[in-house]
């Protein structure tokens, strides 16, 4: 089975002796070690999967690993094998847990969008940029573990002493809808395991080992539920590469990797520095760049893959020719070496500049991908749905009530809520137990509070047969009850309409199919729907050019790569800059340039329109990093070369052109 893997790989595969630190580059085969660990287990340790527990950071890549583990032991049922997300692993807890954190196993996980629109209501007046900033605040103080009576003993200035107070509101609102959002799936767990040592003990004595996938992203919370699930044995493989750290500003923590090896004096480090993806002339720019950070430990990437394309640095006029050049280059290189439009990726630092490009690419008829755009569960159809599964789930939760009871209408309108709501607030019960509270007919307009109970009433009958019957049957007659399909037709135009209710139906059979490969009902498959992504579905299948963020690369890898916008201010970030948090941002620029395995190019604008203003910019500081063995072109021209190869490549042009007449 090891025979596939370099010595150090299989050193790591086969070091059981305490806690281990696996330091893996770009492509040098990280996945691999942690799927052969698992087999290895397994198979040569006789260990059962049920002790086994890998985590990933997204859903996509546990599919993947499970689906590889899979491949690799033929011989032994992988089942109870836990491969999940930190997120997923923390939900499991919970509700095995809930009655000790005073939660009903059916609590409801709300997703950013629900959270976001909690915030808007506790901060009425205050604008949505001010809003964002408290929101991002409480986020990175749960991941650090700070209650929100220390955010008030510790908070530096007005907004951060603002920032605490809707912090403690906030919490107590979670608890009153019997829900949790994302960073408590992790944090709760990680105060109820210190708070009950037996209960943290039963954990450990079911998972024997952990292995850990990209070590670099966890914050404080995943790596304090890392320490507590292993216990003083210490049984568990953390893998991860201190240069692609880049998710600080999401609570993400470098420093972990100091407190590991602080933390455990035993641990075992050992580097994978091969790399199996690139050409050496794109691991030589990315070392040189890297080198630029100040080192937690040093390694040098190196491949067998031979010396490789020259690395092209192009200056681009503006925005637009940026964009032109760019495709008209891609368009004619594939035309050259015969190559796939899955081949090429079009990677920059934001969002908004993958318009010029996506304008170009569609000026020419060349199919692309976006990542890391709308996820399916964002869109407002889908979120109907789910409100009405979380509901069923959890009749406390008043968020999912209100998008319900309103959705389709039936003549539920605002007045009535907010009577619903002061009543529902004296007697401290959810909105849904309020409408049949003793006196509530005082309260809230007999026909309003009719509509109402009606409303309720139907979700106590659904839940009575999601209970039993199977689950996509349950939604078919649900759907078919709120009349769902009508009200798009009626209030949205045809083709809008069809579009919506087509997702609605792709949902509907997903779920149907979800619940007869689990074998959970429908009350069960609610409560995951917000750790489910069905982004996982069709991505990569399509032979399309890849238009991402560099954070959304990360852990991919393409054979042409195309880093666009390299200017100081767009990357580094100007906000880096004056934060002075630009190695993060150099850290980027390693992610970029390591996700291409055959050719680099790079562009830069010498202006560049921002608002109104056409600004002037200067190469990235990073360009000059990437060191000598680079090839510089001005105005969106070719890098210079010698006469002989200009002949080589003109008669290899016609050939070419010969051979598809």
């Amino acid at each position: 089975m090891s025979h596939q893997l370099n010595a150090p790989q299989r050193e790591a595969v086969h070091y059981l002796d305490g806690p281990l630190l696996v330091l893996a580059g770009a492509g040098s085969g990280k996945t691999r070690v942690i799927t052969q660990k698992i087999a290895f287990l397994i198979e040569e340790c006789n260990v059962a999967p049920r002790h086994i527990a890998a985590i990933t950071f997204t859903n996509k890549a546990s599919k993947e690993m499970a689906e590889r583990v899979g491949k690799l032991i033929r011989s032994r049922s992988t089942e109870g094998l836990t491969v999940s997300t930190f997120h997923a692993l923390g939900a499991k807890i919970l509700r095995q847990e809930a009655r000790h954190l005073h939660l009903k196993p059916s609590f409801s996980i709300l997703d950013a969008s629900d959270t976001a629109q909690l915030f808007q209501e506790m901060l009425k007046n205050a604008d949505k940029a001010r809003g964002r900033m408290i929101q991002n605040r409480i986020s990175l103080w749960k991941n650090a573990l700070v209650g929100p009576e220390e955010a008030a003993r510790i908070a530096t200035d007005d907004l951060e002493a603002g920032a605490a107070q809707v912090y403690k509101e906030y919490d107590r609102t979670l608890r009153a809808y019997q829900a949790v959002d994302f960073d408590d799936l992790i944090r709760l767990p990680v105060e109820l395991f210190q708070q009950d040592d037996g209960i943290a003990g039963r954990w450990r004595s079911r998972l024997w080992h952990l292995l850990v996938d990209e070590y670099q992203d966890t914050n404080r919370c995943q790596y304090r539920l890392l320490q507590l699930l292993t216990g003083p044995r210490a049984a568990f493989t953390a893998v991860g590469d201190d240069d692609q750290s880049i998710y600080a500003w999401r609570g993400a923590d470098v420093e972990n990797l100091r407190l590991l090896r602080d933390d455990y004096p035993t641990l075992k480090l050992i580097k994978l520095e091969q790399n199996y993806r690139s050409v050496q002339r794109v691991l030589k720019a990315a070392n040189a760049v890297i080198s630029h950070n100040p080192k937690l430990f040093e390694k040098k990437l190196w491949s067998e893959h031979g010396h490789g394309d020259a690395i092209r640095v192009t200056a681009c006029r503006d925005g637009e020719h940026e964009a032109e050049w760019v495709i008209s280059r891609l368009v004619a290189h594939k035309f050259e070496k015969r190559t796939n439009f899955a081949d090429y990726a079009i990677l920059y630092r934001g969002n908004y500049q993958a318009k010029a490009f996506e304008q170009q690419l569609r000026a020419h008829k060349i199919p692309y991908v976006l990542s890391g755009g709308q996820s399916f569960f964002d869109r407002s159809e889908i979120k109907d749905l789910t409100s009405y599964l979380r509901l069923l789930a959890n009749q406390d939760d008043d968020p999912a009530f209100i998008r319900a009871v309103t959705t389709p209408k039936r003549g539920i309108g605002g007045t009535t809520l907010e009577a619903l709501g002061l009543a529902a607030g004296r007697r401290h019960q959810s909105l849904f137990a309020a409408a049949f509270a003793p006196g509530v007919e005082h309260e809230v307009k007999p026909a309003q509070l009719a509509a109402v109970r009606e409303f309720c009433q139907f979700i106590n009958r659904m839940e009575g047969r999601a209970l039993k019957e199977p689950a996509g049957q349950v939604l078919e007659d649900m759907l078919r009850a709120i009349g769902y399909e009508a009200w798009l037709l009626e209030t949205l135009e045809p083709r809008e309409a069809e579009t919506k209710w087509g997702n609605v139906r792709d949902f509907v059979q997903w779920l149907t199919a979800k619940g007869g490969e689990v074998n959970k009902n429908l009350i069960e498959l609610s409560q995951t729907i917000a750790l489910i992504s069905m982004l996982d579905k069709n991505e990569g299948e399509q032979d399309a050019v890849q238009l991402a963020t560099l954070h959304a690369a990360k852990g991919l890898e393409f054979p042409h790569v195309f880093l666009v916008g390299i200017e100081e201010g767009v990357l580094p970030h100007r906000e880096s800059v004056e934060l002075g948090k630009v190695e993060e941002e150099r850290r980027l620029m390693y992610v970029g340039i390591t996700r291409a395995q055959r050719s680099l190019n790079v562009t830069w604008c010498e202006r560049r329109k921002q608002g109104r203003e056409i600004l002037t910019r200067e190469p990235s500081r990073f360009i000059a990093e990437m060191g000598e063995d680079v090839q510089h072109g001005g105005r969106g021209q070719e890098p210079v070369v010698s006469k002989d190869e200009g002949r080589a490549k003109l008669s290899q042009f016609r050939a070419l052109l010969a051979g598809h007449k």
